[in-house]
């Protein structure tokens, strides 16, 4: 019997039975659905929470000093022992191209004309580098030792009147004082530039941290900028590029001034305390290996649904084996051969486990678009574990009917010509 015979035979005998072929392929299709629908989602939900990294970040480190046995995210524990010439020293050195602070500033609210905006938790006082030139929309980066910022459309659009470049804000401090900051440029996303901030969309100011941190510094010194001890829990690092080697020279050389005993931060450093200088993509490894267990975790339990399906497979045929047994023997008796009853019911077992395959991928594709869709997520699909899905609703299929296909070919045509 020729493969094309064998196929004609499987689906007649398919159609034939049509509520209970449905049935059977729908463990598969279930199974196969919910491995590329979660899948997509897990996929999308890392892009939109971890995004693309820009090549010019790709060179920068950020550093902190805390317990080494402390646990959470970028900066966790850190404490102030940066001091202001620690990061000019830095930044002097022969591998590194700049380094500067990071600081979020303590403040209330913004104010534009008479219009005010609460705002605790947005402003960040940085170096002029950290906010890329690639990254502006408009404008350009604030200079150290400016009074200007830079701010995210999240931002910008807050107010009635939509915050433009050269317009003029006040910042209201969180003890009520009040300074005043030019807008100099407009990101293009409201996306967070670093690890540090975290990648959400929300409103955030970038300032220089000279003047900012340091009258904020100087305020809880008595208010005497000069004499104050500036110092600060987080620092950039910029390597002169993005190579690996430059990046790993740019961190032993901070790493090494930062540790010795010409650094103010070395003072501070013992057992409890050391630094860490990490890239983005080490930073966020934390997060992608969660996301990736997750992932795993939500596909092993899809394929349950598989192992299901295999089993209703595998019994459909078995009941199919029985109630045509006479058919069989019908086969034998005209000169089929075991191999041929053999993949005749194997065939039929793969057309199902390929129907079940194909009708999966559509309604996961569908599905993966529908809630990244709604959740408002980029959408990604991993085509591997598309692939993966319909190779293994057919490796379904073909596992489920082995036994079934075996059992048919070994019955003995008198007998099946005998079954009633």
């Amino acid at each position: 019997m020729n493969p094309l015979e064998s196929l004609r035979l499987a689906w007649r005998s398919i159609r034939g039975h049509k509520l209970r072929s449905g049935l059977t392929v729908l463990g598969i299709v279930i199974g196969v659905a919910a491995v590329i629908t979660f899948v997509t989602l897990g996929a999308s939900l890392q892009a939109g929470v971890i995004g693309e990294i820009s090549p010019d970040d790709q060179r920068n480190l950020y550093g902190w000093a805390a317990d080494p046995d402390t646990e959470g995210g970028p900066g966790a524990g850190s404490q102030p022992v940066f001091s202001a010439r620690d990061l000019n020293a830095v930044g002097e050195l022969q591998d590194v191209e700049a380094a500067y602070g990071y600081a979020p500033l303590r403040t209330q609210a913004i104010r534009s004309g008479g219009e005010r905006v609460v705002l605790g938790d947005g402003v960040i006082s940085t170096g002029p580098s950290y906010v890329r030139s690639d990254s502006l929309a408009e404008g350009r980066q604030f200079e150290m030792g400016d009074r200007e910022a830079v701010l995210n459309p999240a931002a910008a659009g807050q107010f009635e009147e939509e915050i433009q470049v050269g317009d003029e804000l006040t910042l209201v401090l969180l003890g009520g004082q009040e300074t005043r900051v030019e807008v100099v440029g407009i990101t293009e996303t409201s996306e967070g530039m670093s690890p540090f901030e975290g990648f959400d969309q929300a409103p955030r100011l970038y300032v220089p941290t000279d003047p900012y941190y340091n009258e904020q510094i100087g305020a809880a010194s008595d208010g005497d900028v000069e004499d104050a001890d500036v110092r600060f829990n987080a620092i950039v690092v910029e390597a002169e590029s993005a190579d690996d080697a430059a990046v790993s020279r740019a961190r032993d050389a901070a790493i090494t001034y930062l540790e010795s005993e010409e650094s103010d931060a070395s003072e501070y450093l013992d057992e409890d305390l050391e630094i860490s200088m990490q890239t983005s993509r080490e930073l966020l490894q934390q997060l992608q290996d969660i996301f990736e267990l997750l992932q795993n975790f939500i596909v092993s339990i899809a394929a349950i649904s598989l192992l299901v399906a295999s089993i209703g497979i595998a019994n459909i045929m078995l009941v199919s084996v029985t109630e045509r047994t006479r058919e069989i023997g019908i086969m034998k008796a005209v000169g089929a051969q075991n191999r041929d009853v053999l993949g005749l019911f194997l065939m039929e077992s793969v057309i199902l486990g390929l129907i079940g395959a194909v009708f999966g991928t559509v309604l996961g594709l569908a599905a993966g678009y529908l809630g990244a869709w709604y959740v408002d997520l980029p959408l990604v699909y991993p085509v591997e574990y598309v692939v993966l899905a319909i190779a293994v609703g057919i490796v379904v299929g073909v596992v489920s009917g082995l036994y079934p296909a075996w059992r048919a070919a070994r019955i003995d045509p008198i007998d099946a010509l005998r079954y009633e």
